[in-house]
């Protein structure tokens, strides 16, 4: 058990789109990830996602709508449901909490790794 700065550890790292491993609990990851710009289209068929917005904003289009989340925002999408989460421009910083058999990421993009 130890302390971990949140703010400390995003400024380790500067890829976007590359969740890093900060903790685990539960049957859990706590993620950080710095996004910018557009994702892909996907979902999740066992499990929901959680989005909590440390700095900045992120849009998260959803086939009939799009959410806005703002900083000390959050937002959790339901297993199932279609969603592409996005930026207009600027970089974000997020908190991703996922069971540890939630790919996304790598399945999307990148291998996640601990920071």
């Amino acid at each position: 058990m130890a302390v971990i700065n949140i703010l400390n550890k995003f400024k380790l790292f500067s890829e976007t789109w590359t969740p890093k491993l900060i903790g685990e609990l539960n049957g859990q990851y706590v993620k950080l990830a710095k996004v910018k710009d557009q994702f892909v289209w996907h979902s999740h068929e066992n499990e929901d996602e959680l989005f909590l917005v440390f700095k900045g904003t992120l849009y998260i289009d959803f086939r009939d709508r799009t959410e806005i989340i703002r900083e000390g925002e959050m937002i959790v999408v339901p297993k199932g449901v279609e969603h592409n989460p996005r930026t207009n421009g600027e970089e974000v910083w997020l908190m991703l909490f996922e069971p540890k058999e939630t790919n996304s990421y790598r399945k999307y993009r990148t291998q996640t790794h601990r920071t």
